[in-house]
């Protein structure tokens, strides 16, 4: 039996050997020693059991490969995509290379005949679609503006630039919602959701697939206070109180992700958070010390299944 044994060990080693060292296909091993495909891909297996054979990776610098996984095994995601950055201050540099990482992301992933819903007043996803390259072939796709797009005129370029320049990009359709994030009152809003063409956008948010959102604090970013659709200081204040550590599409929630009902919520024009639950993939594209507690409240609430942000918020939602 000893003598079985050390044989065994010497074809596992051989087969073993020609695999890895020699770079010769299965198919070329069986041949060549006699034996069946499937009994060198079992040898194979046999190598690495037995320790014979033993593959690492090697991670490059600026790779987290590691922290992506316990992201998703500690919050339930489908994904996570962690980069590098230099500054965990540096709001700006972390919202670029994000937004470099999303594009890519979008880029690879996107499916045709997509659903696409896209926040507006996000500088991540701004960021996101300056980095991203025109694709080959046409999507089909619809994306759909999914949080009121107007505002201060001089901001309000970007909400719209936002939504026509992906639909370009993925050689798709955009379909604009035609009002403001927020309105002074509720009848504002019930008068605004009569129009022909903000029904038009409003009707495809529950066929969302692919939702792509920035994640904000409850202080609004400089972005979104530019462009008006902002509640007063009194208003955030109150929100505050009731518990809300941040919001999409100011769409406001708790540190569990549970939303925080207020006369507010009356007030906003967007997805809401459950039609946001619904999208097969609900990508969070958010990052910075400040956003820390938001972003942890949208995934214990399931609001995203996909996140991308840099390695020190990574880091800091991993902290028990």
């Amino acid at each position: 039996m000893a003598r079985t044994r050390a044989e065994e060990f010497r074809l596992i080693a051989k087969v073993a050997y020609m695999y890895h060292q020699l770079n010769i296909k299965q198919k070329v091993i069986a041949d060549q020693l006699d034996i069946s495909q499937a009994t060198v891909s079992r040898l194979l297996r046999q190598a690495q059991k037995e320790g014979i054979v033993r593959i690492t990776v090697t991670m490059p610098t600026g790779v987290y490969a590691d922290m992506e996984n316990e992201l998703c095994a500690v919050y339930g995601l489908k994904a996570a995509i962690i980069v590098d950055c230099e500054d965990p201050d540096d709001e700006t540099s972390i919202q670029h290379h994000i937004g470099s990482a999303a594009a890519y992301y979008v880029e690879t992933t996107i499916e045709k005949n997509e659903q696409v819903g896209l926040s507006s007043w996000s500088s991540s996803l701004l960021a996101m679609v300056n980095a991203m390259q025109p694709l080959a072939k046409s999507t089909n796709a619809q994306v759909v503006q999914v949080l009121g797009g107007v505002g201060n005129p001089s901001a309000e370029i970007y909400a719209s630039r936002i939504t026509e320049r992906f639909a370009n990009l993925v050689h798709g359709t955009a379909i604009f919602l035609p009002a403001p994030g927020v309105v002074s009152s509720v009848a504002m809003r019930e008068a605004l959701q009569e129009d022909q063409f903000v029904q038009q956008a409003v009707r495809l948010f529950d066929d969302v697939s692919l939702a792509l959102v920035g994640i904000g604090s409850v202080e609004p970013s400089k972005l979104l206070a530019s462009s008006g659709n902002v509640f007063a200081p009194e208003e955030l204040q109150l929100i505050s109180e009731a518990g809300a550590v941040g919001d999409v599409c100011l769409r406001f929630f708790d540190a569990e992700g549970q939303p925080v009902r207020t006369s507010y919520d009356e007030r906003v024009i967007s997805i809401s958070l459950d039609q946001l639950k619904k999208a097969k993939r609900s990508v969070g594209i958010a990052g910075g010390r400040r956003k820390v507690q938001a972003i942890r409240g949208a995934m214990r609430g399931k609001l995203i299944n996909v996140l991308i942000t840099d390695h020190f918020t990574a880091k800091q939602l991993l902290e028990k």
